[in-house]
């Protein structure tokens, strides 16, 4: 397997821009795919926002900055990943969605590339499978956001190889980013613990036990989180929330997934948190 010196990544949203600053802070050319120019567009100009701040709050020189930035390379073609030694999925949390990713993807890079999905709860197994070459495929649970969390949960399929882990690891820990393993199980160590408490807050919320700001107080100042579960869940994204909590119900049938009411109506109504403007809480215009 090919020695790490050049990224791809498919997907320039909120958490595929934050890999691509990772990637690009450590030094690795890297190239971000978007499907057409104004997202990709969108997703540059929220890199260039978060390298801003960086230099603005002293974490980053100005220098270090501009050599950042010239190491990134943005595209609307997936055929521009071809040269990359590693690909890393980070689009839509559907699983579709991501299949159509690799199964593009499988005609495009070379044969000793590792693939990996930036998934927070879909089967590496499933999706290794469409890519065509499961054994040099696995899951990079990047937390958000990306830039500052020190987190990857890391995911092999049944089929990964030892080779292509200690690849990947040894790419993940160079970015500075501490690394957990988990097994393929739907939602993964993170995951299958944070959707329920997210969701245990709504139904609280529900209840009418306490308001969002008491209850998100209360897991602060009393269980010295950092955020809230509502603040949390608008960070997060209701959609990407809801679609999880559906996609874990689905898969164990256990109701501490079943996604509540009054979030599948917030989604309805397209407030989605932080991205929309509006959530649990209110953030202005968009």
């Amino acid at each position: 397997m090919a020695e790490i010196e050049k990224v791809g990544i498919v997907g320039c949203g909120l958490m595929g821009s934050g890999i691509v600053e990772v990637c690009a802070k450590s030094g690795y050319e890297t190239i971000v795919r978007e499907v057409n120019e104004k997202f990709l567009e969108g997703g540059l100009g929220r890199l260039d926002k978060s390298l801003a701040r960086a230099v603005d709050r002293g974490k980053l020189d100005a220098a270090k900055r501009d050599e950042t930035r010239a190491r990134i390379t943005g595209t609307t073609k997936l055929e521009d990943l071809a040269g990359c030694d590693i690909v890393i999925e980070a689009v839509i949390e559907n699983p579709e969605a991501k299949k159509d990713v690799f199964r593009a993807l499988a005609g495009i890079v070379r044969d000793d590339v590792v693939l990996c999905s930036n998934t927070s709860s879909i089967s590496i197994t499933e999706m290794a499978v469409e890519a065509g070459r499961p054994e040099q495929f696995l899951g990079v649970h990047f937390m958000n956001p990306v830039p500052v969390m020190p987190l990857v949960e890391m995911i092999r399929g049944l089929q990964t190889s030892d080779e292509t882990y200690a690849t990947a690891k040894g790419f993940v820990e160079s970015l500075g980013k501490t690394t957990i393993l988990a097994k393929d199980t739907p939602g993964f160590a993170v995951n299958i613990i944070l959707v329920p408490y997210l969701l245990d807050a709504v139904k609280t919320l529900e209840l009418g036990v306490a308001t969002k700001e008491d209850i998100d107080k209360g897991m602060k100042l009393g269980c010295n989180m950092p955020m809230g579960p509502f603040e949390l869940a608008d960070f997060v994204g209701l959609d990407t929330t809801l679609f999880i909590a559906d996609y874990l119900f689905d898969e164990y049938r256990d109701s501490r997934y079943a996604a509540p009411v009054l979030l599948r109506r917030m989604v309805a109504a397209g407030w989605n948190g932080r991205k929309s403007g509006k959530g649990f809480y209110d953030y202005g215009k968009k």
